[in-house]
């Protein structure tokens, strides 16, 4: 399938054949639904705890008689019954993540990115390079394409030191490596660039 490829001031300068297997295939959201759950089970730190009764400080001697105080027994006084006292089946340390294969990964991802093709808000940049550094610019030339939010997905040899400090500056834009490509960026980003040459190493990675 062929795309066109567009330099930042939103002018054609030429024309880019898109592998119709990676770039095409149909919407699959029950495998793009799991994959984002993985992303989020995976990203959370599952660093909550409280103590445990063998875990508060304190003796395990009886706080009083067994008989004749007219208080319930008790054994210590660390129960969760008393002030200071430890948490009854409370949070614990846990990882929260879970396991997804390899095939299912690649095919979320192919999935992510052939949506938004379908949607035409995936655009291939000719290169992120620019001569200033300066943010007006580079601001005045992203409104052409009219976006809410927007990712640009660079090549694994590096971003354009001038781009990245340009862009660092305008709200809700975000750049990635093509290494870092996942689906709930994909998802939730409004408009995808995609550098002209981060082409081949995503359909590479992807095969």
């Amino acid at each position: 399938m062929k795309k066109s490829v567009i330099n930042l001031q939103s002018k054609t300068v030429g024309d880019i054949d898109l592998d119709s297997t990676i770039f095409g295939i149909k919407k699959l959201p029950d495998i793009i639904h799991q994959y984002i759950r993985y992303q989020n089970a995976k990203s959370r730190q599952g660093s909550h705890k409280t103590k445990s009764r063998s875990e508060i400080s304190g003796r395990s001697k009886k706080p009083f008689s067994q008989k004749g105080t007219g208080n319930a027994r008790q054994g210590s006084n660390k129960p969760p019954n008393f002030r200071g006292g430890a948490v009854s089946m409370g949070p614990v340390n846990r990882d929260h993540s879970f396991s997804l294969n390899k095939k299912e990964k690649k095919l979320a991802l192919k999935s992510a990115l052939s949506i938004k093709i379908y949607e035409d808000k995936v655009f291939i940049i000719d290169t992120f390079e620019i001569k200033s550094f300066k943010t007006k610019e580079l601001y005045s030339n992203l409104k052409k394409f009219d976006y809410k939010s927007a990712l640009f997905i660079h090549s694994q040899n590096g971003i354009d030191k001038n781009f990245k400090l340009a862009s660092s500056n305008i709200p809700k834009v975000s750049i990635l490596n093509q290494k870092g490509i996942n689906v709930k960026d994909l998802i939730t980003y409004d408009k995808i660039f995609i550098e002209q040459k981060s082409i081949n190493e995503i359909t590479k990675r992807l095969s």
